[in-house]
Parts: C-alpha cells; structure tokens; sequence
C-alpha cells in the first residue's frame, strides 16, 4: 500500500533507519547503566564518612517495615481526604462561576469575569497562607479552600466555554415552549456542557490533587510531609531516597488511575454525546412542553385542514 503523504523508502533509507535506531538504543542503554552505577556507588558525606550507594539493599529492607506502610497509608488518605472535599466545593464554584459568566445582566457578569482572572492568577500557596492567617481556620480547611477557589474558577471557564460552543437553536427552541431562561440553562444547556467538559474537569482534579503537596508547608500532614519530613526523623535519614521514591511511585499510580479514567470518559463522550443531546433535548420538551403547546390544540384548524383533497389538486 503506497502512501499520498511521502514516498515509500527504499532499501538504502530502511537500511540506514535501522542503523540509527540501533545506535539510539545503544546509547539509552548506556545512559541507563551509567545512571546505575551512579546510585550504587558509595558515597562520602560532608564529615568524611563513607556511606553505601542509595541501591544498596540496606537503604531499601525499610519497605519490609509495616510501621512505614502505615505512615504511607496515613498520608495518603490524608491526601485524598482534602482532594476529596476541595474537588467537591470546586465542582460547585465552579458551576455558580459559570453560570455568573454567562450572565445576560453586566452587573452580574463582569463581577464574575473579574472574580474567575483573579482567582486564576492567584497561587494556590498564597492562597492557602491567606486562608489560614486572615481566617484562623487550620491547615485542612486552608487547603481545602485554596484548591477549591482556584481550580473552581478553572472548572468555572472551562464550563462557561462548554455551554458558548452549544447551537443556539437549543436555548431559543426551550424559550419557545415556554421554558424561562434560567430552566433553560439547567435543563438543557449546562448538562450538556458538563457532559461535554467532563474530561477537562477530571484532568482538571488531577492537578488538583498533586496540588495537595503544597498543604505540607502550612503544615498539614499529607503524603509529601509525612513521606519526606516525619519518616527521616522516624526510620533514619538514609532512607531519604527510598522515602522519595515511594512517595513518587504512590502520586503516579493515584494521578494515573485519574488519568484513565479521564480517557474513558472522553471516548465515552466523543462516541456518544451527538445521540445524548438529541434525547435530552426531546426529553426535555416532550416532559415539558407539553404544558405549553396544549394551547395549542384549542387553535381552529386552517381552512381545509383535515379534509380529503379533491381529484383536481395536487397530492
């Protein structure tokens, strides 16, 4: 089969392909077994005491520690507790942001546009030091507002632009069977908009909750403070580098499960979302309009509606 897009390369450019992609592996290997070396070498602290490399075996018998597991364990659910509750209250603000964005009236609209900018290009740490030194309400809460705020305003846009890429016809097909604005908008248009924006949001508690690490500075203990701050002193500090990577094997799977699930949903979405907005559209007005059309019905007929056409016209 020949391609439009290049030509099909012949003998000489396969041959030199495979020359290349043998040298490039080469050299990856020889990175890997450098970096190898590297960790395994002994290594000299600052008062001159030799130490054993970090792939030394006594640098990792502390995963066969089940007190260490449990410190593991208890940041981590530590960790998805406040994602939990930040991705909750930013899934709300989010939804009133957007609603305030897409607001006909400027004096609700602008508020919100200012509001969602400054929320966006506030860091989430300073945030969280504003929250727990104006406020008083402890680390947890001062996370949970920080990551709820921001990413709310995020979640908030990416709604607002989820509802201004739907057919108008959908919004003015509801007005016309009586349906006020705002049921239009809950009814018909955001569902659709979150439906359409799901992915983005689940990419967007992903951030969310690698954002957690930042809580550890103002002193609540998460993954990251207990994994690299409490164990060191607990278990030793020549473990810092089995802590590190535990911490950071334990982040990946969590952030990647996210991620999957995101991938499902924006197959789901892509493959389904046409026939999703058809049935709620006809569910909403069959449900509904109803009520509005029976007026309708008590209209007179037009002239020779309902009567047989004669033999002369036109079928």
């Amino acid at each position: 089969m020949t391609s439009v897009l290049y030509d099909v390369p012949g003998p000489r450019a396969r041959r030199l392909s495979l020359i290349v992609s043998i040298i490039a592996t080469l050299l990856i290997a020889a990175g890997l077994a450098a970096i190898v070396m590297f960790l395994a070498a002994p290594r000299v602290n600052a008062g001159g005491v030799a130490q054993p490399g970090i792939l030394d075996p006594v640098r990792w018998d502390i995963l066969l520690d089940v007190a260490f597991w449990r410190t593991i364990g208890r940041g981590l659910t530590a960790t998805l507790q406040m994602a939990g509750v930040a991705a909750v209250l930013a899934i709300v603000i989010g939804i009133l942001l957007s609603m305030a964005r897409t607001a006909r009236l400027a004096i609700i609209r602008i508020p919100a546009v200012v509001l969602i900018e400054f929320l966006r290009g506030m860091p989430v740490l300073l945030m969280m030091f504003f929250t727990l030194l104006v406020f008083s309400t402890g680390q947890f809460w001062a996370g949970v507002a920080a990551l709820a705020v921001y990413n709310g305003a995020v979640i908030g846009e990416a709604l607002r632009s989820g509802i201004a890429s739907l057919n108008k016809g959908q919004r003015e097909s509801g007005l016309a069977i009586g349906l006020t604005p705002l049921k239009v908008r809950f009814l018909i248009e955001f569902p659709q908009a979150f439906r359409q924006m799901l992915p983005i949001i689940i990419a967007q508690l992903v951030v969310l909750l690698k954002d957690t690490s930042l809580a550890s500075i103002v002193g609540y203990q998460e993954l990251l403070n207990i994994g690299l701050r409490q164990n060191p002193v607990t278990f030793g500090s020549r473990y810092l580098f089995t802590f590190f990577f535990v911490v950071l094997v334990v982040y990946l799977l969590v952030n990647f499960s996210l991620s999957t699930v995101a991938r499902i949903v924006a197959k789901r979405t892509a493959s389904g979302s046409g026939g999703f907005k058809a049935r709620r559209v006809e569910r909403i007005v069959a449900q509904l309009g109803g009520a509005g059309m029976s007026g309708a019905s008590k209209l007179p007929p037009e002239p020779g509606a309902g009567q047989p056409p004669r033999s002369g016209d036109p079928s």
